[in-house]
């Protein structure tokens, strides 16, 4: 087996409804633009709040993707 190199990035996702839409939210985006994402982890969970009332869920995550650098 080949050996592969992954890279992992950091994004934070965020949505009016729920933390779940927030992450599906980031890993949508990410894939419009990287190719071979393989693992996206919830490392962080929060809301955004202003004056008591839920603004947005927010959804940190590190995303990995394989890496094509250049040899």
């Amino acid at each position: 087996m080949a050996e592969s190199v992954y890279k992992v990035i950091e994004l934070v996702g965020t949505s009016s409804e729920s933390w779940e839409k927030a992450a599906a939210a980031a890993v949508q985006k990410a894939s419009a633009t990287l190719r071979d994402l393989r693992i996206a982890e919830v490392v962080e969970l929060d809301m955004q709040l202003d004056d008591g009332k839920i603004l947005a869920y927010r959804a940190k995550m590190k995303v990995s993707f394989k890496f094509e650098g250049g040899d």
